[in-house]
This record gives structure tokens, sequence and C-alpha cells, in this order.
């Protein structure tokens, strides 16, 4: 047994250690929600709450794990969802996650709010990587950046639909967190007693918008580029606006953020090729309900054929496979990613994906399941085996 697998058997493990490497302000702005952060506690609950009834007398063999998206085999059916800011986070963080995603040949999907460039970051992705918009308010400013991806190689856009304004969260207002940050007497003490995010901050620079900060005022000051960076993302995406994000964009169109089954068959009708069900981890409406409580909804609603992928509160291969089983053709994972590298190092994405396809197995393994689509025969319903 290896040192990283003995100390970091699960994500919770990772995620314990990284509590102690990563300053409070930025750990705040990863972990924290949005109000009293009953959605990231629900998200998870809700999961946690998901059964299945194991099967024993089953020609079941070695379980596949393989599937396809868009035509591409895929090692597993998870992936990395996008990080905003991830670099202050984990200063160097995204090239080695996206790294990893390339070798274990899953899907990487890089923020618009990257530490790292759309152009850099395909380097490191290659075939795996999809480039996720927040549509800004200026239409050149828009039409640049979905040309600049197709320019750098993406073959997917990601359009994130649930950020129609900047939103208060407690904890970062408390922090003082800006973008860049300011280091005043509270973040330097936070960053002073993390000593190992110091080092990679010296060695990796003070993180920036890298996708956005061509398009800010020249010779900006601290304060002017925050209160840019801030004016970008405004009003809610029209069924007119999303039309023409698709007319200019030549490769498949994914939707993300959607709750709502309608709205999801409208984002379909309009030209999406799938969609990936959301609450955006939980940051931005604290009374949304949970996306896995959602996602069986807009299963039934849009179809079997249709593609539907999901986030939040995934934290095992196990929580993969009830994603999986409620409707779920790919799973997307975006803090442990932040944890496994924090934590371990720049060796810590390739293990974080190792541990969860070993434990994806072995729940298909221990239900008697030998195909990711068998799954939903496997679920549990206590309440309806009650009234049976």
């Amino acid at each position: 047994m290896s040192r990283i697998n003995k100390r970091f058997p699960s994500i919770p493990h990772m995620k314990a250690k990284a509590r102690w490497r990563i300053p409070g302000f930025a750990w705040d702005y990863m972990t924290g929600g949005i109000g009293l952060e009953d959605n990231v506690r629900r998200n998870a609950d809700d999961l946690q709450k998901i059964q299945f009834m194991p099967r024993y007398l089953s020609e079941a063999q070695q379980p596949d794990v393989a599937t396809a998206i868009f035509g591409q085999t895929l090692a597993a059916p998870f992936g990395v969802a996008p990080v905003g800011l991830a670099g202050l986070q984990w200063p160097g963080c995204e090239p080695p996650i996206a790294s990893a995603a390339r070798q274990h040949n899953i899907l990487h999907v890089l923020s618009t709010h990257a530490t790292q460039s759309l152009e850099t970051m395909k380097t490191h992705s290659g075939p795996v990587g999809w480039f996720q918009l927040y549509p800004p308010r200026d239409a050149a400013m828009e039409t640049d950046m979905i040309d600049r991806a197709r320019r750098a190689g993406y073959d997917v856009l990601v359009v994130t639909v649930d950020i129609p304004g900047v939103t208060r969260r407690d904890k970062d207002i408390r922090n003082g967190l800006s973008v860049p940050p300011n280091f005043d007497a509270h973040t330097v003490l936070h960053a002073a007693m993390r000593p190992h995010w110091l080092l990679r901050l010296a060695r990796h620079g003070i993180p920036h918008f890298e996708n956005l900060t061509p398009y800010a005022p020249k010779g900006a000051t601290t304060k002017e580029l925050y209160d840019f960076l801030g004016s970008v993302l405004s009003n809610h995406i029209t069924a007119e606006r999303f039309r023409q994000i698709r007319d200019q964009w030549p490769g498949k169109l994914v939707v993300k953020g959607v709750l709502d089954p309608e709205e999801a068959a409208t984002y379909m009708a309009l030209g999406a090729d799938g969609i990936i069900v959301s609450n955006h981890g939980g940051r931005q409406l604290d009374a949304a309900p949970s996306s896995v409580s959602m996602l069986p909804h807009v299963r039934k609603r849009l179809g079997p054929d249709a593609l539907v992928m999901v986030d939040g509160g995934v934290r095992s291969g196990l929580d993969i496979a009830r994603m999986i089983a409620l409707g779920a053709d790919y799973v997307f994972l975006g803090r442990p990613f932040i944890f496994s590298v924090a934590a371990i190092g720049d060796d810590g994405p390739v293990h974080l994906i190792d541990v969860l396809k070993q434990e994806l197995r072995g729940t298909m393994w221990q239900l008697g399941c030998p195909r990711l689509g068998d799954l939903h025969g496997f679920l549990h319903q206590p309440e309806k085996a009650r009234h049976a």
C-alpha cells in the first residue's frame, strides 16, 4: 500500500489536511455558501439519503465504468467541475488538475474565472478539456471570449446561467475577500499561519482572473479592476441571448446551473446539446433545492436520450453511483480536486481520481451491478418497500 493511499484513503482525509494548509479567507471562499449555508449542507445530506439494494446472487464480473459523452470514450463517468479563482484557494493548482484529468481520460471543465488563461489550460487538458462561459454583459467581450475558446481548440462550451448578478456571501464580506486579494492585516495573518500556501503563492504569483483581465481598463487600480470584474456579470440570459450564443458557437453547447425541469426542456428546445443540473454548489440561493433532488425530475422531463449531467455534494465513488442511478450520464466534482492538490501536492488529483474509480467499482461490485446503465435497478426506496 502506498504512503499516499494510507494517509489519504478518501476525500474527507484530503479535506482535513487541506484545511490546515489553506488560509482561512481562501478556505471560506472555497467551502462556503450563501446565507446560512443550508443549501451547501442540503446537497450532501440529500445525497446521503439515497440507498441501494445489493444482490449477491449475481453473474456480474468486473464492473465497467467507462462511458461516452458526445461520442468521446472516457475512462470514468466523472470529471472536474469548473472552479472559479482556484489559484487563490491553492496557488498553481489548475495545471496539475487538468493534467491529471487528461492522464486519466476524464472530462475537465475550465472556469471563465480561472486564474490561468483558457489558451494555456487547453495545453494541459487536451482533448478532455471543455470551457465554461459566464456570459458577460458586454456583447463584444462575449463574442471575443467565444472566439478565443474556438481558436484554442475547445469543442464543448458550457454556458453557466445561474449567476445573473453578484451575491452577498457573509464570510467573504467579513474576510474582505477581493480579486486580486487585498493583503491587509487580516489576510496577512491568515496567510502567515499557512506556510505551504505562502510558498506556493511566492512560486506562482498573485492570482488574477486571467481570462477577464485583457478586457479590463488599462492601468486600472486594484479597486478599479475589482469593480470591473464585479460589473462583468449581470442580468439573466434571455432566450434571444441564448440563441445568439448558440449561433456563435460551432461545437457542442451545454447549459449549467439548471434545476427546473421545464427550463431544462426549454434550453434543449433552444439548441442546447446537454444540461448540467446544478445549484452552483449551494453558493447562490440558500433556499434552492439540492441538485440530487431535482436530477430525477429533469431526467424524466427530458427523456432517456438527452444528455443530463450533474454536480453538487459529491464526495465519493458511492455518491457518483447514486447520481448515475438517479439519471445522470456524467457527474462533476469541484472542491475535492482542490482538497487533493492542497493536501498531497501536484500528485493529489491523480490519487483522487484513482480513489474515486476504486470506490465506484467497489460499489458496483458490491451491488452485483456490471454496468453503469444498470445502477437505477438497484435503488432502494424504504417508504415504497414498507407499504408494498
